[in-house]
């Protein structure tokens, strides 16, 4: 049976990560905090900041932006899309 979260993303009880996603202290607090279904809201707004804003996952100063804004997005206030982003037609 799957563990289940307080999901602080979702504000709801929701079925929890499997492991952590990412090593030391956040990956613990993600773990504890965050749904699977929260962790995947993250993955999809994580690849629209890196392919609108080009970023360079061997670049450091755009793994602390991302970093940052995971943290907007899954504890704070939510991080924002870039300006101009356009949704694909669903």
């Amino acid at each position: 049976m799957s563990k289940m979260v307080n999901c602080v993303k979702l504000g709801k009880e929701a079925e929890g990560l499997d492991r952590a996603p990412l090593p030391g202290e956040i990956g613990q607090r993600i773990l504890n905090n965050v749904s699977k279904e929260g962790w995947k809201l993250w993955m999809q707004h994580q690849t629209i900041l890196i392919n609108e804003n080009r970023l360079s996952l061997i670049d450091p100063k755009a793994r602390e932006f991302l970093e940052a804004e995971m943290e907007k997005f899954l504890f704070g206030d939510g991080s924002e899309v870039p300006e101009g982003f356009i949704p694909p037609p669903a």
